[in-house]
């Protein structure tokens, strides 16, 4: 009889369980990571739970591969493939990147992973430090944007949405040399978080008590939203001398419109690419002292509990959810 673990299988929409799964084998390039931790993407976990495509124009089959969407992971090599060249049994590893492919997830007790969209931790570090890794690499990509204009350093940044994103984001702009960090967000409890974070201030998107000006004192330098609202990124763009970069996922036309041309005229700036130096300055900033993960993750839970940490992010009672595949 094949060998089997447990993965989550996300069955139908609105139908998730955790159950038996045949035991992958690492292929070649690839390294087998037995999961010690992995935590949500909220907007992957709540869409793709809920029958709905992360971006436009994604298909959607169900049931879903197993163990996806899980992304965000982190554990222990236990086997290697052919080919692999500098990974080995016992290493702790965490996944920097997804690979975009069509693939099982990282939401089971064992994953097959290409090495290269693995590095190499300290194994002081928990699934609450670093699980969250792959994240901060995609907003570091953000930063990289900014720094083809000269970079934050010195800067006011407003950073809008704070989210598992934007509290990361917080951080990094902490990390990259702001001067000032603004943290935007309907929600207070988020607000408090950001400033323990480092925020120096932060706001509700109140456009009757901060009026559009892209020169007064209050203006931003930069921004960065978070959230991939148009009516967010008009908020910020209105309020920013230079640039306003989008991270949240973009699903509506946003206006650019005359009064943005000139003053002067803000840059509106599009995403990067996903890269493994993007993967590594955080785990550097993470190391230093200066990106901490855990404060994002609200609970740990089962993963036969999965259904009830959707509905805690869904419900905003949650910003990440930490699951550990061998607890029920």
């Amino acid at each position: 009889m094949s060998p089997t673990m447990k993965a989550l299988h996300i069955e139908a929409p609105g139908r998730a369980v955790w159950k038996d799964a045949p035991m992958p084998k690492p292929a070649a390039g690839e390294v087998l990571v037995k999961v010690l931790g992995v935590t949500t993407c909220p907007h992957w976990d709540m869409h793709l739970l809920g029958g709905q495509p992360m971006f436009p124009g994604m298909k959607l089959d169900y049931p879903l591969k197993p163990g996806v969407p899980g992304h965000e992971a982190m554990g222990e090599v236990v086997a290697v493939g052919q080919g692999v060249k500098d990974l080995k049994v016992g290493h702790r590893v965490v996944a920097w990147q997804d690979t975009g492919q069509p693939r099982d997830g990282f939401y089971a007790q064992y994953n097959a992973f290409p090495e290269q969209s693995l590095l190499r931790i300290p194994v002081n570090l928990t699934p609450l430090q670093i699980a969250s890794l792959e994240l901060a690499m995609c907003v570091e990509v953000s930063f990289q944007q900014l720094a083809q204009l000269g970079g934050v350093k010195g800067r006011r940044l407003g950073i809008a949405g704070l989210g598992p994103a934007g509290l990361v984001a917080v951080q990094l702009a902490k990390a990259h040399g702001a001067r000032e960090v603004v943290g935007i967000d309907m929600v207070a409890s988020r607000r408090k978080l950001a400033r323990r974070l480092g925020a120096d201030q932060t706001c509700a998107p109140n456009a009757k008590t901060w009026k559009p000006d892209r020169k007064g004192a209050r203006a931003l330098d930069d921004a960065i939203d978070c959230t991939g609202l148009p009516a967010s990124i008009s908020f910020l763009m209105d309020r920013t001398r230079r640039c306003v970069t989008i991270f949240g996922v973009l699903r509506e036309d946003v206006a650019f419109a005359p009064r943005h041309l000139w003053g002067p005229g803000v840059t509106l700036m599009g995403y990067g690419d996903h890269n493994l130096a993007a993967g590594e300055t955080a785990l550097k900033f993470i190391r230093q002292g200066k990106l901490d993960l855990a404060p994002l993750l609200t609970k740990t839970l089962p993963f036969t509990r999965y259904a009830e940490g959707v509905e805690l992010l869904k419900t905003k009672r949650a910003i990440k959810i930490l699951f550990d595949p061998w607890t029920e």
